[in-house]
């Protein structure tokens, strides 16, 4: 792919305080309004026209931007492996990436992300914003200026304060594969209901060192960029058919199903929904259980609609969101061969994605 790529130094004469990589995909922060009213991407690499108080930052920055801006319905595996492949990259090179992403499915990037970079010690900060840069009350610009800050932000002992991939929104920074977004037309967009926030910006920055992922100077990035997309979202609901459940558990080629179930697990006992589960799991097909909540977690037991389950084998997602539970099991289908080492660690906190039942 021909990136293009634009060096900005905000720093000289003096030394930058960090080392940036800006990776631009598209999505609304990048767009200004046409002589006709309509939106379309600007070079991303004159940023300086448009945010002229990045010179006030002390950074030394490069922009890479997508050869053609995607908008984030559009969004792909192949485009997390294209910016895992460019953090991978250059990772020694930098200390800290800032991705400018649409907003509609940054949960599921920022959740994808953080699987491949497995050992990740820097900032990864996805960001974006509901208005484009240029039009008034726009928040791209705090939102990309705060996600500048936090990336180059660094402990007592020059070590990034920030060590995982996250989502800056509206002055809060949230754990990427805890994220979704819940607004479509506030600037709060994006919520993590089921973990803290890891900070937030008001007169100084507030970070919640106990959330964060602590920086450990002996990891090292193993970047993994294999995603299996055999597998399908099934909702639950009242009323659903025996034809609605079997076409999705007959599908061909299909692997696994995040199946979207009632508050704490629940689904239906009728006897044809349990039977088509038991004839996908006798198939091998893995089926995962989130709750259709933005809050709690799964408990399969709790209730005899979600003991059968339990008995079955299907895996309880915890409290993990939709969008990290789909990519986790895209990524665990890739990489992994053996299925049930893919439950396994379907079942196991691998980047921060769950928090594990303790009784």
């Amino acid at each position: 792919m021909n990136y293009k790529i634009v060096n900005i130094n905000t720093a000289l004469p003096q030394p930058p305080i960090a080392n940036l990589l800006i990776i631009y995909t598209g999505g609304t922060l990048g767009m200004e309004k046409d002589a006709d009213g309509s939106l379309s991407p600007f070079n991303f690499g004159k940023i300086f026209e448009k945010l002229p108080d990045i010179r006030n930052y002390n950074l030394k920055l490069t922009v890479i931007s997508f050869p053609k801006p995607i908008d984030s319905s559009d969004v792909s595996p192949t485009h997390w492996q294209d910016i895992g492949y460019i953090i991978d990259e250059n990772y020694e090179q930098y200390d800290g990436f800032v991705v400018i992403h649409g907003t509609d499915t940054m949960a599921y990037s920022a959740s994808a992300l953080s699987f491949m970079l497995d050992g990740l010690n820097k900032p990864v900060i996805f960001t974006g914003s509901q208005l484009p840069i240029g039009v008034m009350r726009s928040d791209a610009r705090e939102n990309f200026l705060t996600s500048l800050e936090m990336a180059s932000a660094k402990d007592e002992n020059g070590n990034p304060i920030v060590a995982e991939v996250c989502i800056l929104f509206n002055s809060i920074l949230i754990r990427g594969n805890r994220s979704k977004k819940i607004r479509s037309s506030q600037f709060g967009a994006f919520k993590s209901e089921n973990y803290p926030k890891l900070a937030e910006a008001g007169i100084t920055i507030e970070f919640n060192r106990n959330a964060l992922q602590e920086y450990s100077p002996n990891k090292k990035l193993n970047f993994k960029n294999k995603f299996d997309r055999s597998v399908a979202v099934m909702p639950l609901f009242p009323g659903m058919t025996e034809e609605y459940v079997k076409a999705i558990t007959s599908m061909k080629g299909l692997r696994g199903i995040v199946m979207q179930s009632y508050g704490s697990g629940n689904a239906t006992t009728r006897k044809w929904f349990v039977n088509a589960l038991q004839e996908a799991l006798d198939k091998g097909i893995i089926i995962y259980n989130v709750s259709q909540c933005i809050g709690g977690r799964v408990i399969q037991g709790r209730y005899a609609t979600s003991k059968r389950l339990q008995e079955m084998g299907v895996i309880s997602g915890d409290d993990i969101t939709l969008e990290a539970a789909v990519t986790k099991l895209m990524f665990l289908l890739g990489s992994l061969s053996d299925t049930n080492e893919v439950k396994r660690h379907l079942k196991q906190n691998i980047a921060g994605e769950i928090t594990l039942a303790t009784t």
